[in-house]
């Protein structure tokens, strides 16, 4: 009866190691701690949620919601444990794409002298980070962004050949090395460069590829629904909106709101407040 259940522990235990994480799932529970945060001003329950969030899935920082450097911030100013030096490192290594900016803020100048982390480690997590950046694939999508944008829009016929390049760069990229995150090239214009992939015959590829890489959390879903959405209304010339981002006039907000919970993104009235608080950072920051 002891090895039948170790047994069933064993595959059990195998069984949770093969499962794959969901992110869409991870996006939607940090998107209720912002509301609550936002929406409800009750920022000690906004964080207990954002910490159970952390305890389940490593952690990301969309670079609109910074979601785990506000729990950093807020914790720290409420007195709150995120974890110290050990989140700090990790959110220096999250900003390991933009670290040159991002070493001159004031407030993580502060947090990481409060909690005494030096120089070292720090210049250590970004050498690290740098070191593990792949050289090949931001060599090619350096060359891949120049070919994007030569002669568009003027000369057509030459931006449908290097779109079909660099489509086949992006499908051999998922083949050989997964999807082409900010870990493995660095910064790079995501956005714009997956939005014109709805020009490629092989776009059909591109939408079912790019939801498994929402879901495995390298693919982020706003990028994902800029290229639907474009695909809707420059291709296939439907003057409607799935997610609410190619300018259409939105008559379903509740179906659209729907559609965008399904990959992990505010929904619109969400969106719209996370949009006018950064506007209004911005201004502080000036």
């Amino acid at each position: 009866m002891k090895s039948f259940l170790t047994f069933i522990l064993l595959i059990l235990l195998i069984s949770c190691k093969n499962q794959k994480t969901n992110y869409i799932v991870y996006y939607n529970k940090v998107l209720i701690a912002d509301s609550i945060m936002r929406f409800e001003n009750d920022t000690i329950k906004s964080l207990k949620k954002y910490r159970k969030v952390f305890k389940k899935f490593e952690p990301k920082n969309d670079d609109r919601l910074n979601e785990f450097e506000n729990f950093i911030l807020l914790s720290d100013y409420y007195n709150k444990n995120f974890g110290g030096k050990k989140s700090l490192l990790k959110l220096v290594k999250l900003n390991g794409y933009n670290w040159e900016t991002k070493k001159n803020d004031k407030k993580i100048i502060h947090l990481l002298e409060k909690y005494k982390v030096d120089s070292s480690d720090v210049n250590n997590v970004i050498k690290n980070w740098n070191k593990n950046l792949n050289k090949t694939l931001i060599d090619s999508f350096k060359i891949a962004l120049k070919r994007d944008q030569e002669e568009r829009p003027t000369n057509l016929k030459l931006v449908k050949k290097n779109v079909d390049k660099n489509a086949r760069l992006l499908i051999w990229t998922f083949e050989n090395y997964g999807f082409p995150s900010s870990d493995k090239i660095g910064w790079f214009p995501m956005p714009t460069f997956l939005t014109h992939m709805i020009e490629s015959d092989k776009y059909p590829y591109f939408e079912k590829k790019l939801l498994e890489y929402v879901k495995s959390g390298e693919c982020a879903p706003r990028d994902y629904a800029m290229m639907i959405d474009y695909n809707l209304l420059l291709v296939e010339k439907q003057n409607k909106t799935i997610y609410g981002f190619n300018g259409v006039e939105i008559i379903d907000s509740i179906q659209v709101n729907k559609n965008r919970k399904s990959i992990g993104l505010p929904g619109l009235i969400h969106n719209s407040k996370i949009r006018k608080d950064l506007k209004n950072q911005k201004k502080k920051n000036k």
